[in-house]
């Protein structure tokens, strides 16, 4: 890992992904999870507070930067449950299958480089009646902003870990055999290119 991933990079990606306006999303979705979760790309543990410690029974977050994750802040020893971090890949999950009745994905469905391949193991982790629920940024719904997106994305990856722009999240989640329940989009304040968000529930087809 170079110096720019180890230092600067998560102090970066931390910074911005607890923008008001993206906490606020946080707090939309998270207080839905159930029952065992896991949490996919916890970073540096911004959802923690969100979670409704009355219908959470456990939880296991994994991220694949470590680095970031020191960053958290939150003790999670005041969960009246049992917490487990791990540093994973999503394309690589050390989970039991058919073992979680909520999987959690927020703004980290940008950086995965293998989507299907993640798809295969949240499919695989989650029970038969299990939950996807997400937030993330992507695709533009007007043209002008989208082609900025697509031109500056290869770019925007080279310094941002991995992220892309212009990722379509719903057709992702639906390519990848889920069924989305209830979805939402809006921009939310921020840099137009990155402010695009889709927040919603999916379930395995």
């Amino acid at each position: 890992m170079n110096l720019y991933d180890k230092y600067i990079l998560p102090s970066a990606i931390n910074w911005a992904c607890k923008q008001s306006s993206s906490m606020k999303q946080r707090e939309k979705v998270i207080p839905l999870a159930r029952g065992k979760v896991l949490e996919i790309g916890i970073g540096s543990g911004l959802n923690l507070s969100y979670y409704d410690i009355t219908k959470v029974t456990q939880l296991t977050a994994i991220d694949s930067n470590i680095e970031i994750w020191k960053k958290n802040t939150f003790d999670t020893k005041i969960f009246p449950f049992e917490f487990k971090f791990i540093e994973a890949s999503a394309e690589q999950i050390p989970v039991e299958s058919n073992n979680y009745d909520t999987v959690v994905i927020t703004y980290t469905l940008c950086t995965i480089v293998n989507v299907n391949k993640a798809f295969d193991e949240i499919k695989r982790v989650l029970k038969t009646n299990g939950k996807l629920i997400f937030c993330e940024h992507g695709k533009a719904p007007d043209t002008k902003t989208e082609k900025w997106q697509n031109l500056i994305n290869s770019m925007w990856k080279k310094i941002g870990g991995g992220c892309n722009l212009n990722r379509d999240i719903p057709f992702i989640i639906k390519k990848n055999g889920f069924k989305i329940i209830k979805l939402d989009t809006m921009y939310i304040p921020g840099w137009k290119p990155a402010s695009y968000n889709y927040w919603g529930v999916a379930e395995i087809k």
